[in-house]
C-alpha cells in the first residue's frame, strides 16, 4: 500500500479480510473481478491523473488535520445541527449515504468514501462541486461501478478489499464508515472525530453483523494512529 505511513499493511489486512469472507460467505474472486473492472474504467478515463498525484492530493487534504467522519445513522441530522461551528474548522469525510444529509445542511464534504449504495446523483453532484471520491469496488456492486465510475471526474481513486494492483488501492476497511477511518489514518490525520454513527440500531441481522465488524475495525485502526 502506498501513502500509508501509519496505515495497515495488506499482509495484516488480508488476515482480517479472510475472516470477513468466511463470516459473510463472500467470494474473493468477485471482489477481484470488480476491482479489475474498476481498473479498466480508470484506464480509459479522459484527463486521467497519475495515482501518485491523486494520493498526494489526498495527503494534502488529510495529513496533520482534524478529521470529522460522518456516518449515515439517523442521528446524523441532529448531530450536524449541533456541531455546525465545529465542522467549519475541520475536514469532513462522508461515508456514502451521509453525503446526501451533508448536502441538505449545505456542507460539501472534502472526501466521499462510497461503495455506491447512497444517492448516486448526490455523490456525482458533490464530486463536480469539488469532493474527492474514493470508490470501493466489491463483488456486489459491479454493475454500479460500471455505471457510476465513468460519470465521476478525475478526482477519484478506486479501492478493493482484496489485493491491490495498478491504480486500485487497498487502505483497509470493510464498510463505508470504517474505510473512512482507515483512509484518514493511512494519510496521517492528526485527530479523528465521528458523527452519525450508531452501532446498535439496525433493520436486519446482516446489517447488525456489518456494524459489529465496523465497530471492531474502527477500534483496530485507531490504535495505529496513536
Amino acid at each position: 500500500m502506498t501513502a500509508a505511513a501509519k496505515g495497515m499493511k495488506f499482509s495484516d489486512w488480508e488476515r482480517i479480510y479472510e475472516q470477513i469472507l468466511e463470516d459473510f460467505g463472500f467470494e474473493r474472486r468477485k471482489d477481484e473481478e470488480s476491482a479489475r473492472i474498476a481498473y479498466e474504467i480508470l484506464s480509459r478515463k479522459a484527463r486521467r491523473r497519475r495515482i501518485e498525484d491523486l494520493e498526494d492530493e489526498l495527503r494534502g487534504i488529510i495529513e496533520g488535520k482534524e478529521i470529522v467522519i460522518c456516518g449515515n445513522a439517523p442521528c446524523l441530522d441532529e448531530e450536524l445541527r449541533k456541531n455546525e461551528d465545529f465542522l467549519r474548522e475541520r475536514v469532513v469525510i462522508s461515508a456514502d449515504g451521509a453525503t446526501s444529509v451533508l448536502l441538505r445542511h449545505a456542507i460539501l464534504p472534502e472526501i466521499i468514501v462510497t461503495d455506491l449504495d447512497g444517492v448516486i446523483a448526490d455523490i456525482i453532484f458533490a464530486n463536480r462541486l469539488g469532493s474527492f471520491v474514493v470508490v470501493h469496488a466489491h463483488g456486489d456492486n459491479i454493475q454500479m461501478v460500471k455505471a457510476v465510475l465513468p460519470e465521476l471526474n478525475e478526482r477519484v481513486i478506486c479501492t478493493t478489499q482484496s489485493e491491490p494492483f495498478g491504480d486500485v488501492r487497498n487502505y483497509g476497511g470493510f464498510t463505508d464508515g470504517d474505510r473512512c477511518a482507515f483512509l484518514a489514518v493511512a494519510f496521517g490525520a492528526a485527530k479523528i472525530h465521528f458523527l452519525g454513527f450508531d452501532f446498535e440500531r439496525c433493520e436486519s441481522e446482516r446489517k447488525r453483523k456489518k456494524l459489529r465488524w465496523a465497530k471492531r475495525l474502527i477500534e483496530e485502526v485507531l490504535k495505529l494512529s496513536v
